[in-house]
């Protein structure tokens, strides 16, 4: 028997509990009762979480193995640097990102359709799609916001140290859900207004997050859906992980509706990962999957990319790599002939 490729085979298929055991431990908030440099019985950890002893004990024994929590004597639990931020009140807290997930754990099962049939596996567990879902469930949305927060705040300093917008006078920021990004561009560019165009249940939250900003004044919100039209009235704008969501077909509708909007002069901005050739890992090839599986939507490449914007109007004109998986692509108006 070929034993390291049967072990290493044996680690993928267990991965899975690996990644169960993190959500369920995130939404029990067992980081958030233990300080760090104090170490917590299993006994006071189960208490307070109100878990089973024993079984958070095996739970927390194992992720500890992974470096999640560091066991310290048998029994007693400290954290390590991936539990710390796992605390809700930690800075760049990974919280919200984990509990999310434990949330619509359930559609994780439906890769196994997606791959069969082609057909988004969110739909298959739910029984509608998961943005559907999600505006019938608004407890969920609101954790959707915070957890896509922990997945892609991070990528917004990046995205300003790489790209530049001090040409952009008016930037619109297409499907912008909690206000968060369009936030940080003004907050950077003090002269530059903004749009903020999303469903209207996702803009009653933007509107309190740019006024917290201080960037009310200088931004617009309007409500709406890119499936139907996109508006005019800025010189640039902006998607951040939209088009990963949707389809090849739906993302060309899209683009569609912003060719209409965007000016001869005026450039697209997308933030995307642009997933590598080759066999080397990549994180942009697991998110693949999750897309894949929960929205029907694809990680794509830089090909893939180029095709995509030709079918809805555009050139891809450059692309900056980040210090993160992303990527800002820039895209401008085809000429026509």
């Amino acid at each position: 028997m070929a034993q390291p490729e049967t072990e290493r085979l044996s680690e993928i298929i267990v991965g899975a509990l690996l990644t169960r055991a993190l959500c369920t431990v995130a939404d029990l908030r067992v980081a958030d009762h233990i300080e760090p440099g104090s170490p917590k019985s299993t006994t006071d950890l189960a208490k307070a979480a109100g878990a089973d002893e024993r079984s958070l004990y095996r739970t927390l024994r194992c992720l500890a193995s992974h470096g999640v929590f560091r066991e310290t004597t048998t029994g007693e639990f400290d954290h390590s640097a991936l539990s710390s931020v796992l605390r809700s009140h930690a800075t760049g807290s990974f919280h919200a990102g984990a509990q999310v997930l434990h949330l619509v754990f359930a559609g994780v099962d439906g890769l196994d359709h997606v791959v069969r049939t082609g057909e988004p596996g969110f739909v298959k567990v739910y029984g509608k799609p998961v943005f559907d879902y999600m505006m019938e469930h608004p407890e969920l949305a609101a954790a959707f916001d915070a957890g896509m927060t922990c997945f892609h705040g991070f990528e917004t300093e990046a995205m300003l140290e790489a790209y530049d917008f001090g040409a952009v006078e008016v930037l619109a920021d297409i499907g912008g859900g909690n206000g968060s990004l369009i936030s940080a561009v003004l907050q950077r560019y003090p002269k530059m207004r903004g749009l903020l165009f999303d469903l209207g249940h996702v803009t009653a939250r933007a509107k309190e997050l740019l006024e917290r900003n201080v960037v009310a004044e200088r931004c617009r919100v309007i409500e709406g859906s890119f499936f139907d039209v996109v508006p005019p009235g800025a010189d640039a704008y902006l998607m951040r992980h939209i088009l990963h969501d949707w389809t090849d077909e739906q993302c060309v509708e899209i683009l569609r509706h912003c060719r209409s909007a965007v000016p001869g002069h005026g450039r697209l901005i997308i933030v995307e990962c642009v997933v590598p050739a080759g066999n080397d890992p990549s994180l942009s090839k697991d998110f693949d999957l999750l897309m894949m599986t929960f929205s029907g939507g694809v990680e794509r490449t830089e090909s893939e990319f180029r095709a995509l914007f030709r079918q809805g109007g555009f050139d891809l004109a450059s692309i900056a790599p980040t210090s993160t998986m992303v990527s800002v692509l820039e895209a401008r108006p085809r000429k026509t002939r």
